[in-house]
C-alpha cells in the first residue's frame, strides 16, 4: 500500500481522506442550486472516490470519462479544494473602462426613450456604442436587474391597523369555539371564453394545443368563500357585483351553517360597508363582520386562493359561461 497526501491506493483504487470541513463544503455544492455544474461534477467525482469507487464506478456514476475523472482526482490530492477550481487563463483580459461603466450604469438606471418600461442587454449595448457581452459583465458586477421589479407593502393609513391585523390574525391562529372564519370577496371581469375548436390532449412529443380563434361569452364575476379552517370553498358567479349580490351571499352563508357563529373577513370595497348590509349584519347575532385594514386586502386569505384559482385554472383554459356556477365547480 503506498500513501498520498490526504489518501492511500488499494490496488488500482484510490480512496480519497477528507476532512471535515472538505466534505462539508463538497457537499454544500451538490445541494446548492447556485453552484456551477462543472464544480457539482468534480465534488460527486471526489466524494465518489471517498466512498472507494474505482475511476470507472465514478466516470459510470458523474457520466464522464475516466481520464477526466483522474485528473480532478490528482488535482484535489495535489492542492485539495483549491485544486478543484478553475485556473487562471492566458489571454489579455477584457478592458473596461471606468467611463463606459459609469455610462451603462446611468442608462439602467433610468427609463428609456422608446417608450418600454425597462432596458434589454440588447438596449443598452445599443445605445451605449458597447457589445452585449460587455453590458452584461457590466450590470452583474453592479448587481443592476433593470428587468426584475420587486414590490413592497406601502404602510397603511388606517389609524387601527394594529387592531384590525390582530384581530384578523387572531381568528386565523386560535378561532373562538363553534364558530367559522370565512374570508369573502370577488373575483370581478373574468373572461368566459369558449374555444372554436375542441382541445386537442397532451401527447408524447406534444404540448397540450387549443385553438387561437375563440368565442366570447361576455365576462362574470365569481362570489368566493374560503372557509379558512376547513379548506374548503363557496362560491356563485353573478352578473354583477353590487351590495346587493354581495347581501344575497351572506344571507346564503349564513343559512347554510346555521347554529354556527360566523366571522366573516371582507375588504374596504363599498358594496361590503353598504348601508343595506351594515344593518343587516347587525341584527345578526352569529354574524360578525371583520375588515381588513386600508391597503392590507392581503390579509385576507381568499386572496391566496384566487391566485391559484387564475394560475391553474383561468390562464390557458377556456371560461365558464354559466351564470349559475356551483360551488363545487370552484374547487381547484
Amino acid at each position: 500500500m503506498c500513501s498520498s497526501r490526504g489518501g492511500y491506493i488499494m490496488g488500482k483504487r484510490v480512496i480519497v481522506q477528507l476532512s471535515e470541513d472538505e466534505y462539508a463544503t463538497l457537499r454544500m455544492w451538490l445541494s446548492s442550486g447556485k453552484t456551477e455544474q462543472r464544480l457539482v461534477n468534480r465534488a460527486r467525482i471526489i466524494l465518489g472516490s471517498a466512498r472507494g469507487l474505482t475511476l470507472k464506478g465514478i466516470a459510470a456514476e458523474v457520466g464522464l470519462d475516466w481520464q477526466i475523472c483522474m485528473k480532478w482526482r490528482r488535482r484535489f490530492l495535489a492542492s485539495r479544494i483549491e485544486g478543484l477550481k478553475d485556473k487562471s487563463r492566458r489571454g489579455r483580459p477584457a478592458i473596461i473602462t471606468p467611463e463606459e461603466r459609469v455610462q451603462v450604469m446611468a442608462l439602467a438606471c433610468t427609463e428609456p426613450d422608446d417608450g418600454s418600461n425597462h432596458w434589454s442587454a440588447r438596449k443598452l449595448a445599443d445605445a451605449s456604442g458597447l457589445s452585449k457581452s460587455t453590458v452584461h459583465r457590466i450590470l452583474n458586477e453592479a448587481s443592476l436587474k433593470p428587468h426584475k421589479t420587486d414590490y413592497w407593502c406601502g404602510k397603511s393609513p388606517d389609524p387601527e391597523f394594529t387592531e384590525k391585523q390582530t384581530s384578523i390574525l387572531g381568528l386565523y391562529l386560535s378561532p373562538p369555539e363553534n364558530a367559522l372564519v370565512i374570508c369573502v370577496d370577488e373575483k370581478s371581469q373574468i373572461q368566459a371564453l369558449d374555444r372554436t375548436q375542441p382541445m386537442l390532449p397532451l401527447r408524447p412529443g406534444r404540448a397540450k394545443r387549443l385553438t387561437n380563434t375563440y368565442t366570447r361569452h361576455g365576462t362574470t364575476c365569481l362570489l368566493a368563500a374560503l372557509l379558512v379552517h376547513q379548506g374548503t370553498i363557496e362560491g356563485r358567479c353573478v352578473e354583477r357585483h353590487t351590495h346587493e349580490e354581495f347581501l344575497n351571499f351572506l344571507k346564503h352563508l349564513y343559512r347554510k351553517f346555521p347554529n354556527r357563529e360566523l366571522h366573516v373577513i371582507v375588504d374596504n370595497y363599498s358594496p361590503h360597508k353598504h348601508q343595506k348590509v351594515m344593518e343587516w349584519a347587525s341584527k345578526r347575532t352569529r354574524l360578525t363582520l371583520h375588515f381588513t385594514p386600508t391597503y392590507a386586502s392581503w390579509l385576507n386569505q381568499i386572496e391566496i386562493w384566487f391566485g391559484i384559482l387564475a394560475r391553474e385554472v383561468l390562464c390557458g383554459g377556456a371560461g365558464v359561461p354559466n351564470k349559475n356556477w356551483s360551488s363545487a365547480s370552484c374547487i381547484t
